[in-house]
């Protein structure tokens, strides 16, 4: 290892690797305090670079993980003694921005936040946005399918890319930059690797779709007393609207109190009295115009007993601390150990699951606290659970717990956050066997050797045939 880490220094200059103390203090995902085990971190500046690492990295056999912002959840980004970090970090250019064409093409690893902010300069809009904006890559995102506050209107991030650059992991490069939204030739190749944790291949340069900026942004904070009132608060919301709905997130009552009581900054817009807060947020073409009707509908809404409070944002700061609020998640750091879920559930069977679930938790643990809030809109719920320890065959019994309910419900143990080695165990609950089968194929197919993040997404194969 020692060889072939100083033959790469030697052949593309010493900024190439990271050792020690500069390596082990990447980390291993947002939140753990696990450093970063990796031999060196390998920083290419090209393609080119990333095509002839991997090559190598084919020959003599040594395992890959891909690094990008480091702001994930489900471990990964973690790597063992033997492996060898590939960061793009040094590959953050934005390449071209095409106003008419309403697509903008940038390295993988370019941090969300820049892009968002060259659209705006054109007038335009990349509608993918998460809490971890000033941190996470392009790269990391579309190799996690990452969600976002969006969702609701724009979809996930598969929904936004129209063409990638991937390098296989014997050093063959795949590129298809094409930039337009209809391109149907064929088996679209680039949806095999969003999503797939670079585990398939290292995604190195994307085209995104962009949209026109709203002009206007209408947000309030609303209480709720029922949950059978949410579904039909979104129902009405959404026609009313006339599509320009673009949030719709729930808090339940003790996830809002916690984030607007001291210590936490934020103040409460309503009262912490109610069982259900909804954050709902509408762009459109006309600041004036929209305002009004959005507080109309709201009255509306109100009139008819699908909400029992409002309070609406008047400005961009009223409109940010509302957000801040919803966004508070630090404030989660209080109960530590935590173990955060991050599943979705069909809307119609959201209370049942969350009540079943409530309630195994306090039989097993009638201490627990439990913390619930998400994307409603989506179907996307974050349950958050501290037992008061952090012990693996506890946490194992508590993750159990929390997907239990899912299966039943046609629901999902991973809605925005992947799979990486804290969700493998509970694949097969939310995937058949024979699609498993395939996954495994396809990942024989593209990396034999297993070089490419290694262990994680697909559970270890059995070892003897399952019945």
């Amino acid at each position: 290892m020692e060889e072939f880490i100083a033959q790469l220094s030697r052949q593309y200059g010493p900024d190439l690797v990271l050792r020690g103390s500069d390596a082990q203090a990447r980390g291993s995902g947002w939140g753990s305090p696990e450093p970063c085990h990796a031999a060196a971190i390998l920083r290419p500046e090209s393609t080119q670079q990333v095509s002839a690492i991997l090559s190598l990295c084919s020959v003599q056999k040594r395992t890959i993980v891909p690094h990008g912002g480091l702001t994930g959840l489900v471990r990964g980004v973690r790597t063992e003694l033997g492996d060898l970090a590939l960061s793009l970090e040094r590959m953050n250019q934005i390449e071209e921005l095409d106003e008419p064409g309403q697509t903008i093409t940038v390295q993988a690893g370019a941090i969300l936040q820049r892009v968002q902010e060259r659209a705006r300069q054109a007038g335009l809009l990349f509608p993918m946005d998460l809490g971890a904006r000033g941190s996470a890559t392009i790269g990391g995102i579309i190799s996690t399918n990452a969600g976002g506050n969006a969702v609701l209107r724009y979809g996930m991030t598969r929904n936004l890319v129209l063409g990638l650059e991937v390098v296989l992991a014997d050093g063959t490069v795949l590129s298809n930059l094409c930039p337009v939204l209809k391109n149907n030739t064929g088996y679209d190749l680039k949806q095999l690797f969003i999503g797939a944790e670079g585990t398939l291949g290292v995604i190195t340069r994307a085209v995104l779709r962009l949209v026109p900026l709203p002009a206007s942004q209408t947000t309030a904070l609303a209480a709720v007393q029922k949950f059978r009132q949410l579904p039909a608060l979104l129902k009405f919301l959404g026609a009313g609207l006339g599509g320009t709905l673009s949030a719709f997130e729930v808090m339940w009552n003790d996830y809002y109190r916690l984030v607007t009581t001291p210590p936490a900054r934020n103040t409460p817009a309503l009262p912490q009295t109610y069982p259900y807060y909804v954050l709902i947020e509408a762009m459109g073409s006309d600041q004036a115009t929209d305002q009004g009707r959005f507080e109309k509908i709201l009255s509306d809404a109100q009139d008819q007993d699908l909400i029992a409070d409002c309070a609406i944002a008047l400005s961009p700061k009223e409109r940010n601390a509302l957000w801040e609020a919803r966004d508070a998640v630090d404030q989660l750091a209080q109960h530590r150990p935590v173990f955060s879920f991050d599943i979705s559930v069909p809307l119609q069977f959201m209370e049942s699951y969350c009540a079943e679930t409530v309630a195994a938790l306090k039989q097993g643990w009638p201490d627990h606290r439990c913390f619930i809030f998400g994307h409603l809109g989506d179907g996307n719920l974050h349950v958050i659970v501290a037992v008061g320890s952090d012990d693996p065959a506890v946490r194992h019994q508590v993750e159990s717990v929390v997907y239990q309910g899912l299966r039943s419900r046609h629901g999902s143990i991973s809605a925005e956050h992947g799979i990486g080695l804290d969700k493998r165990p509970f694949l097969h609950w939310s995937r058949s066997a024979e699609e498993i089968a395939v996954m495994r194929s396809l990942k024989k197919l593209l990396d034999p050797q297993g070089l490419l993040n290694p262990g994680k997404v697909l559970p270890d194969e059995p070892k003897f045939p399952v019945p």
